[in-house]
């Protein structure tokens, strides 16, 4: 009788309860969302901006999408928001020191996205060529398809 592998190991309930653990409900930030990364991009110069002039480089994400961006990462300590007491008021913001430490992993997860774009691509292909039956979704229930 050939050997029968072994099932995998149950993952631990507890697995996230850690306030260590990089995933965990515990942790104050995130910083895997669509548009942080593109905010520290635009702020990593060091130079403060304006609500507006982020707006450039960032023109296809809604005023209220970028506030909410941008209010996020104060609240994590990533970037400052100055009020200059003016007339009309401005608002700047720039990146603390803690959210300028994010820039090196950012640039750690861009090569290697950039190293991997061909088999990434190449999977997705393989992925949406396959159907939803092959990916065990029935009745039509799979987004975006019949």
């Amino acid at each position: 009788m050939p050997d029968q592998p072994h099932p995998p190991a149950p993952l631990d309930s507890a697995l996230f309860d850690d306030p260590d653990c990089a995933g965990s409900p515990a942790q104050p930030f995130r910083v895997g969302d669509k548009w942080t990364g593109m905010v520290l991009r635009c702020l990593e110069d060091g130079k403060p901006r304006r609500f507006t002039e982020l707006r450039v480089p960032l023109h296809w994400i809604t005023p209220k999408v970028l506030t909410e961006t941008l209010r996020s990462m104060e609240r994590n300590g990533f970037l400052t928001r100055t009020v200059h007491d003016e007339n009309p008021p401005r608002v700047e913001y720039a990146l603390t020191p803690l959210g300028h430490s994010l820039i090196g992993p950012l640039d750690t997860a861009c090569d290697w996205a950039r190293a991997h774009a061909p088999e990434i691509t190449e999977a997705r292909a393989s992925y949406e060529q396959a159907g939803p039956v092959a990916q065990g979704v029935s009745g039509g229930a799979w987004p975006g398809r019949p």
